[in-house]
């Protein structure tokens, strides 16, 4: 599958064995630039695992993952996240006994120029780059609905507020992709309406691009431009929102009547 120049992503064959599991089946996927883009399917569907291969977390027993032009198979996480990869986790890895802004620093440190030196040293460049990056995370920490929340440890706040936090430091690594693993997991239905909201915000505001796995179809049908949709690892359509809806074979892989319905 070739690279076309309106993709932000081109995934061509991706497969990924674990012994004799095999978690992802010669997956061809694309993301457009611009797009909101849905990933679902049952529990071991292999939607993580795919994710995390486009972040380095795994390396595809075989296939292709091209990024804005670029060949990311084999490269570590950290490099991904410089060519513009930012994501959130199904299970919120927030570093509990820092601080909201001082996690979202740890995200921005990716885009810092100073170096172990001039660190050391605290040139005026450097202390003048820390005061920008402070600023910065304080905005996004705001954007993200976190204005009051900077200096609080990530650890004591409402859950719903750990996932925001969550993308507050992934915008702060400045991506085109955003990956958002599950981002309304456990959320009330207000704090899920509130979210869906955000997340085209985002899209619309930041020039982002949006990949996310959800298994709320009210969030997937409401947010999404295009659905994927993995059962063994493998796709088995993919589609508008419409077109997933009224596929027979996602309602009984997945879906269900009622929700099709």
């Amino acid at each position: 599958m070739a690279a076309a120049p309106d993709n932000l992503l081109v995934a061509d064959k991706v497969r990924k064995e674990f012994g004799g599991l095999v978690a992802t089946d010669d997956i061809d996927f694309t993301i457009p630039h611009g797009s909101i883009v849905a990933l679902i399917g049952p529990n071991g569907a292999g939607k993580t695992t795919f994710f995390n291969q486009i972040t380095g977390v795994y390396v595809p027993t075989s296939g292709s993952i091209v990024f804005d032009e670029t060949q990311v198979v084999g490269k570590p996480p950290h490099a991904i996240v410089e060519l513009g990869v930012g994501r959130t986790f199904q299970n919120i890895r927030l570093f509990a006994q820092m601080t909201a802004i001082e996690n979202v620093l740890v995200g921005m440190h990716c885009r810092l120029k100073g170096g172990i030196i001039s660190s050391v040293v605290r040139t005026p460049r450097v202390r003048r780059e820390e005061r920008g990056a402070r600023e910065r995370a304080r905005e996004l920490l705001t954007y993200c609905g976190l204005p009051r929340r900077h200096e609080e440890y990530a650890g004591t706040l409402p859950y719903g507020d750990q996932r925001r936090l969550e993308v507050a430091r992934a915008l702060a690594t400045s991506p085109k992709l955003l990956l958002l693993d599950e981002p309304t997991a456990g959320m009330n239905t207000q704090e899920t309406a509130a979210f869906t909201a955000f997340v085209r915000q985002v899209r619309d505001e930041k020039a982002l691009t949006v990949l996310l796995i959800e298994h709320d179809m009210k969030v997937v049908m409401g947010v999404s431009e295009r659905i994927t949709v993995l059962e063994y690892g493998a796709v088995i359509a993919e589609g508008t929102p419409n077109e997933i809806q009224a596929n027979e074979r996602v309602i009984e892989a997945y879906l269900g009547r009622g929700t099709a319905a």
